[in-house]
């Protein structure tokens, strides 16, 4: 029987575990795209520090992993123009929605916050809709 899910629930844990920290600590709610966000815009300049660090863990942290796992198959798709894309589209709709999986999803939805919870049932539909369109019907990826 494969087992592959158990990375899901492994990696679902520790984002669990990260946004809890970070909310303890910082007093903050740990929504990866409102801390890029506040970067880029300027509005996070007060606390650049601890965004750069936290950015810095989020890329670092698998790099330093990697020895220690097999490689693992993503069925990526390798049409960059599709990842390209794919990336913007996700970057338009967290601004858009003010808020990304990880400040919606894990730390709106455990607070039983009602915006989070309407915010991860549009983008997990959206989501399902995106596949049938782009795998399904176009055949993209």
């Amino acid at each position: 029987m494969p087992i592959d899910w158990i990375w899901g629930l492994i990696g679902g844990m520790l984002i669990g575990t990260g946004g809890s920290v970070y909310l303890l600590g910082n007093g903050r709610i740990m929504g990866a795209s409102g801390i890029i966000g506040g970067l880029v815009d300027g509005s996070g300049w007060s606390t650049a520090a601890e965004r750069i660090v936290f950015l810095v863990g989020v890329a670092l942290l698998p790099v330093l992993l990697m020895p220690f796992y097999r490689a693992v198959d993503t069925h990526i798709t390798d049409n960059y123009t599709v990842l390209v894309a794919a990336g913007l589209l996700v970057g338009i709709g967290t601004r858009i929605a003010n808020g990304c999986t990880s400040g919606h999803g894990v730390c709106g939805m455990s607070r039983l916050s009602v915006r989070g919870i309407v915010a991860t049932c549009c983008y997990i539909l959206a989501g399902g809709l995106g596949v049938v369109l782009f795998r399904h019907i176009l055949g993209v990826i």
